[in-house]
């Protein structure tokens, strides 16, 4: 009996060690789900080498001034066109709209995008993409810009939509060269400094 209760005590210190060498990394929720999917070797993008050191992406603090609402106006029949990617693949997408939004007394306009190719997938259908590079792209963040994912399902009845520059995350081709990644339209730069989200990553 003695034995019996030694080795549920030894489990039980094992499994609050493991516990603590395994926190979840990241300031908001959103951070510590993007940095567990990038941690779970059966879909993070992440090379080997690069995933056996990893220990959570590198994010600019936290900062409410970049979450701002945005005005949608949508895009009647828009014609499909074929994305430009790093590699030969071309997705097929529309504009759904353009953003129109103020951000540190400057107003700016980003086109947001809806792949054709999801339609059809149940879980992908709402959303829409927002690729963008600002004035830290190529210096704090990834040269080929970010990504913002937003939903139709946010719009708002006044035809406003929120979008959080926090909740940014980079194209896979920023961690391994071996994906296909949209290449961000010139026009979806924008001329201001964007210190919030995930910055640049450093390879081992």
């Amino acid at each position: 009996m003695k034995k019996i209760m030694l080795l549920f005590c030894l489990l039980l210190i094992a499994s609050c060690n493991s516990q603590d060498k395994r926190p979840l990394m990241g300031d908001t929720e959103y951070q510590q789900e993007l940095n567990a999917s990038y941690k779970d070797a059966s879909k993070s993008p992440l090379k080997t080498k690069d995933l056996k050191n990893f220990k959570g992406l590198d994010f600019y603090k936290v900062d409410s001034t970049f979450i701002v609402t945005a005005k949608l106006t949508k895009i009647a029949n828009a014609p499909t066109f074929e994305m430009a990617t790093t590699t030969d693949r071309k997705p097929l997408y529309k504009e759904y709209g353009i953003l129109n939004f103020t951000l540190k007394n400057k107003d700016f306009e980003l086109t947001i995008y809806q792949s054709q190719d999801d339609l059809s997938d149940a879980k992908y259908k709402d959303y829409l993409f927002l690729p963008f590079t600002d004035d830290t792209s190529g210096e704090d963040s990834y040269g080929g810009g970010r990504y913002m994912d937003v939903m139709i399902t946010d719009e708002n009845p006044d035809g406003t939509i929120k979008l959080n520059f926090n909740n940014t995350y980079n194209p896979y081709c920023a961690y391994n060269e071996k994906y296909s990644c949209p290449l961000t339209p010139r026009k979806n730069h924008l001329d201001i400094e964007i210190k919030a989200g995930v910055k640049v990553f450093k390879k081992h």
